[in-house]
Order: C-alpha cells, then sequence, then structure tokens
C-alpha cells in the first residue's frame, strides 16, 4: 500500500513539474506581449466574466454544497452576482493602471563612461498558495498578467470546482487573443500537490500564501522558494480617553461587522478605562443586529452587564486575546494608558492593521509611531486595508513582513530589478 502511494506522489509530482515547464516558457513569452495587448485581455477577460456570471455561479454552488453554512470559510467561498460584478470591476481597475515594468529607478554615467540604469522587471513566475477565496485567481492573474508574470496557483479542494471554472474562462480569453494559455496554471486540489511546487524552485521565483496561520507556516517552514508571507490579521482598535465616541462607535461597527471572514476585520477591541461608561454605547446594537459575542475582562464586563444582552456575554480568556476570529465573536481588554494599549498590541499583533480613535493629536502621534504593523490608522476602520481601496486595483495579499513589500501587494510588488549596462568597449584594469 505504502509502494503504491509512493508510485502515486512521484507520478503526481511528475505531473506537475511537467506542466510547470509549460509555464516557465509562457512565462518568457510574456515579455513580448505589448502594454496594449494586456490592456485588450484584461478588458476582454472583464467583459468575459460578467457574461459568464450564471456559469460561476453554479461552479461555485457545487463547493458551497461540500461546506457548513457555518464554517467562517463559507463566506469567504461564496460567489454571487454581486461579488463577480465587483471581481469584474477590479480587472478593469488593473487594466488601466499605468504598467510597472521598464521604470528606471535609477541612473548614473561613471567616471569610465559606463552608463547604468536600474529598471523594473517581472518576478517572473509566481506561485499563490491560497484557501477557500475563488475572487483571488481572478486577483493574481489580472495582477500578474499586467505586471509581466505567469502564474502557478494551487486552490484548496473548498475552491476546486470555482477555481477549476475561473482557470477555464482566462484560458479561453488568452487563446482568443492568441497567447499562451500556459500563462496561468491551476495546480491539483489535493494537498498532497502542494509539497512538490513549494519544492520546485528551478521552476519559481517566489510563493505567496493567502489563508490561515496554519498553511502560512507549512508554507514557510518546507518551501525551497522565496516566500511573500501575507500574514493572518488579529487586529485591534483602541479607543482613547480623548475619542470621538461617535467615531468610536461607526468605526468599532464597521471593523467588526462589515465583513467577519476578512483578515482585516477587527479581533480585540482596546478601551480606555476612563471611556468604559460609553461601551454599552459604542457596541449599541450589535447584539441586536449581528448577534455579537464579546470575550471581555472583568472591567468592560461590569460596564455592559443589562446593557448588551447577557446570553452574547462571556468572561474573557487569555487565548482569546490572540485570536484571529474570523467569525461574529471579538475580544474586549480595559487599559490604563496609552502604554498599556501599545503593549497588549506588541504582545498580540499579528503585524497586520491596527488603529486608534483618538483626537489627542500627540496620543494619535505616539500610536502611529510606535505601532509595529504593515497598516496603521488614526480615526479610520481597519476594513480599508485593501488593495482595491488603496487604489491599487486589486491586491495579490497582504504582506505583514517587512523584506520586499509590506502591507497590500499589487503591481510594484510583483516586480523586481535588474541593472542595465551599456559600454563603449570599456574593460575593467
Amino acid at each position: 500500500m505504502q509502494q503504491k502511494s509512493e508510485t502515486g506522489l512521484l507520478s503526481l509530482t511528475a505531473e506537475i513539474r511537467d506542466s510547470l515547464d509549460h509555464v516557465k516558457e509562457a512565462a518568457r513569452s510574456r515579455i513580448h506581449i505589448s502594454e496594449e495587448q494586456v490592456q485588450a485581455v484584461l478588458l476582454d477577460l472583464a467583459a468575459e466574466t460578467e457574461r459568464q456570471v450564471s456559469t460561476l455561479i453554479r461552479a461555485n454552488e457545487k463547493d458551497l454544497l461540500r461546506m457548513d453554512p457555518d464554517d467562517p470559510k463559507y463566506d469567504r467561498l461564496l460567489l454571487n452576482p454581486e461579488r463577480v460584478r465587483a471581481i469584474a470591476r477590479d480587472i478593469r481597475n488593473v487594466a488601466a493602471l499605468p504598467s510597472p515594468l521598464g521604470i528606471v529607478l535609477e541612473q548614473r554615467t561613471l567616471d569610465n563612461g559606463l552608463e547604468l540604469q536600474k529598471i523594473t522587471v517581472p518576478l517572473g513566475l509566481i506561485g499563490i498558495v491560497f484557501e477557500s477565496r475563488p475572487n483571488v485567481t481572478f486577483d493574481v492573474f489580472s495582477l500578474g498578467f499586467k505586471s509581466g508574470n505567469a502564474c502557478v496557483l494551487k486552490g484548496s479542494r473548498d475552491a476546486q470546482d470555482s477555481n477549476e471554472c475561473i482557470v477555464a474562462l482566462i484560458r479561453k480569453v488568452l487563446t482568443r487573443h492568441a497567447m499562451d494559455p500556459n500563462l496561468v496554471y491551476l495546480a491539483p486540489s489535493s494537498r498532497e500537490a502542494l509539497l512538490p511546487i513549494l519544492q520546485s524552485d528551478a521552476y519559481l521565483d517566489a510563493i505567496i500564501p493567502r489563508g490561515s496561520q496554519g498553511l502560512i507556516d507549512y508554507v514557510r517552514q518546507n518551501s525551497r522558494v522565496p516566500v511573500i508571507e501575507t500574514g493572518a490579521g488579529i487586529v485591534h482598535t483602541f479607543v482613547d480617553v480623548s475619542a470621538d465616541r461617535s467615531k468610536a462607535k461607526a468605526i468599532v461597527r464597521n471593523a467588526k461587522t462589515r465583513r467577519v471572514s476578512v483578515c482585516n476585520a477587527l479581533d480585540c477591541l482596546l478601551i480606555h478605562k476612563d471611556c468604559l461608561q460609553d461601551l454599552p454605547g459604542i457596541l449599541q446594537g450589535l447584539d441586536q443586529d449581528y448577534k455579537l459575542e464579546i470575550f471581555a475582562d472583568e472591567p468592560a464586563l461590569d460596564s455592559l452587564t443589562g446593557k448588551y444582552d447577557p446570553t452574547l456575554l462571556h468572561p474573557a480568556e487569555p487565548a482569546h486575546y490572540g485570536t484571529e476570529f474570523l467569525s461574529m465573536r471579538m475580544a474586549v481588554k480595559t487599559v490604563n494608558s496609552l502604554k498599556e494599549a501599545l503593549d497588549h498590541i506588541h504582545r498580540y499583533s499579528s503585524k497586520h492593521s491596527e488603529t486608534i480613535v483618538a483626537e489627542y493629536a500627540p496620543t494619535i502621534e505616539q500610536f502611529l509611531t510606535s505601532v509595529d504593523a504593515a497598516v496603521v490608522y488614526a480615526n479610520a476602520s481597519t476594513a480599508f486595508t485593501d488593495g482595491a481601496e488603496f487604489g491599487m486595483g486589486a491586491e495579490i495579499g497582504i504582506s505583514t513582513q517587512k523584506l520586499h513589500a509590506r502591507g497590500p501587494m499589487a503591481l510594484p510588488e510583483l516586480t523586481s530589478y535588474k541593472w542595465v549596462v551599456r559600454g563603449n568597449g570599456q574593460v575593467r584594469p
């Protein structure tokens, strides 16, 4: 039985490597595609996506039938007409952006007459490992294609039917424009297919994982390919004593409830002890409108008792303060000072997105300067941490690391650079 399993894995690995050969060759062909052709493909893809709404939703429904509706990933997996139209808009936005390629970052002439230029180029062959979210397939292709890259997609079984339908649509559009359909490759959805991709350093130039902390850790620990880490979001909002209470109420509601299954959703509300009397007002209606469960420390629990649905109120355990809930659950922690808030964030933050609600300028500036996160806000919802919202057209992911890219990643982050040196017969002494 073990020998049969090993034979099957070797066969799968050979199949993947054969496909990667074709993708690598397709990546070379991308160099010769003009910006006008790129724009034409993306606009056609957006139009085809809108034409195929019903087809995409039927494929997505097959995936949804295999998932428990109470699973936090269900919302990430869901496609509906509104979301498909939003995807098409994002593709058009990417098409309209200027090309990130061929930009001269630096140039100079040396004393010996050599002319140096530092010019942006594609990363090359990018692998994306992701869970549940079929919109990622569209985002990755559109951003990768626009930035001169070929894409290898490793989705999960959860979104298998959706991803197969989407990639077939993309390849159809590429073929219609006489381009190599191997510019995008969807790897088998089985778990066994992941390791061969992570160890394909002879083919891939970068791996970007998008999903749970467990997936990200596995990719980081097992990849021979350089990894650009997009971390899980353990997100905080700190309501300072100087906060405008109406702003606090709106920001907390939006950051927590707009879409609970995304990485920029609020997980822990930090509230200054002198604002505790306002906590019921800040959370007003979240019990009735959203059935939001609260895990609060003792002072916050006392403040909410009798003013929030008791069936949704629970004492906080230490583990609640390091949890990415991805559901209608939120921790609340009382702090005595800005320093205590900063210490708490430093301890529990995943360095994704953090915000302060305050009116006192020195407090705001200290928070913005002190918090180590990819995106730091003052008086705004963390829901804005998104490539499209930042004017990037779409995003390939949100990096929580510091090398190469940080925060929402789009076209510029999918490029590297090379030095171009022009001479006239110079030789080095």
